[in-house]
């Protein structure tokens, strides 16, 4: 029997060659936007996607290489390209799908800044999005007509933490000739792997668990390399290219086509290039997102059991509690663990959030999620602001409702913090009511 390699080896071992002249044990900084050319043919060879090598940081580096061909072994892809934040990669996987005229479905349950991206700003490029409930599938069925390009979803929903049904999901979208895209940044590949559920493309902000120390911005985009691209639905991919010797991407690339056309053509015409630095950063975080990520789950878990028997608190949202809705999708997909990200809605509403918020002195008040300190924010007035109340209610932001990304700290030490500023919050809210 062939052994195959855990996850937890092949984040510290996946794709880095030993470089041959230094020897060096970690992976060198790539530091350089340029590469010397063999000769005049070996340069040319370059462009048309004919040849092996680097011809300029923009479309490739060194040190991202070893962060793209790392995540794609974990994710269980066949190619990746990092860019330079999350918000990059879903722009990027989007529009190598889709131009003016087409279309994309799109579940409810996203993070506030896609679904401003997907109805505000990729309105301006011609493409419409539709939003659809990720639980009602006759209705995802419904909202894709032939001009649509991709149905997109998260893995657990940024904050209402919905988990996606992706092998239905998935079902509805290959019965349609299109890919289903998967966001799994609040997962991570150690937590859920969607493409062994039927996913084609994976993104990922690897400024949160993958990086794991607030320090870096940047994004990937891994390709299963199981999707057949049709003459009819993207022909883009299947016809002759002037620009790569007039063959079209799938001849060029075979399996990976979809990442060869978006890091040849959107990663160098829009120039979402991640640092050198920042990918040796992130290569940093994957070497202890096994060990972190446990840790996350465990301490998310006891502070999630905590604060379900707590006066304070209307109802918490976490996939890991028992009676939970979404238990058993849990189960099916989220096998290690719910992950560390979960919701609560304070009795006082509105006013009492913003008093608990406003009374943390170890929890971090921030636009950030999967940090190693554990963080606090208020959706319905930040991360969600710019949409509608409509809108809002139906990607699961409530007034009431407070997002918390569990860190590595003391599980004490977090609910003693947690504790003090539920009795500042409410207590007040208690007074007022006599």
């Amino acid at each position: 029997m062939t052994h195959q390699t855990k996850q937890a080896t092949l984040a510290l071992h996946a794709g880095q060659t030993i470089d041959p002249l230094t020897r060096s044990r970690a992976v060198p900084i790539f530091q350089t936007t340029s590469y010397l050319f063999k000769d005049t043919e070996h340069a040319a060879s370059l462009f048309r996607l004919q040849g092996n090598g680097y011809l300029y940081s923009r479309n490739a580096n060194p040190t991202n290489a070893v962060l793209e061909e790392r995540l794609a072994a974990l994710e269980g892809g066949t190619g990746a390209f990092a860019v330079s934040s999350g918000q990059a990669a879903i722009l990027i996987a989007v529009l190598t799908l889709a131009k003016a005229g087409d279309e994309i479905v799109a579940t409810n349950a996203l993070y506030g800044g896609t679904h401003s991206l997907f109805s505000k700003t990729l309105q301006r490029f011609g493409i419409t999005v539709r939003f659809v409930s990720g639980t009602d599938f006759e209705a995802v069925k419904q909202a894709i007509t032939g001009r649509t390009k991709a149905l997109f979803t998260e893995t657990i929903g940024n904050p209402s933490l919905e988990i996606a049904d992706i092998e239905v999901l998935s079902s509805i979208a290959h019965q349609n000739n299109i890919p289903l895209i998967v966001d799994n940044t609040f997962a991570t590949p150690f937590l859920s792997k969607p493409i062994e559920h039927g996913a084609d493309i994976v993104v990922h902000s690897v400024t949160k668990f993958i990086g794991g120390h607030g320090t870096s911005i940047g994004g990937i985009i891994i390709d299963s390399g199981k999707f057949q691209w049709s003459e009819e639905k993207f022909p883009d991919f299947t016809e002759p290219n002037e620009l790569i010797g007039n063959r079209s991407f799938v001849e060029a690339a075979g399996e990976n086509a979809f990442i060869a056309k978006a890091r040849f053509e959107l990663g160098h015409d829009l120039g979402t290039t991640l640092s050198p630095f920042n990918a040796w950063l992130f290569i940093q975080g994957l070497e202890s997102l096994a060990v972190r990520i446990r840790q996350h789950v465990a301490n998310a878990k006891e502070i999630a059991d905590y604060l379900a028997g707590h006066d304070c608190i209307e109802w918490v949202n976490y996939p890991g509690l028992p009676g939970n809705r979404q238990k058993k999708l849990a189960e099916k997909y989220l096998p290690n663990g719910a992950g560390s990200i979960f919701s609560f809605g304070i009795k006082g509403g509105l006013e009492a959030a913003k008093r608990f918020i406003n009374s943390v002195k170890l929890l971090s008040h921030v636009a950030n999620v999967g940090d190693s300190k554990s963080l606090v924010i208020h959706p319905a007035s930040t991360s969600h602001s710019r949409l509608t109340p409509d809108e809002q209610l139906k990607s699961g932001v409530t007034p009431e409702m407070i997002r918390l990304s569990i860190g590595l700290e003391d599980p004490t030490d977090i609910i003693a913090d947690i504790e003090q500023a539920l009795q500042k919050a409410v207590s007040v809210h208690a007074s007022v009511k006599l």
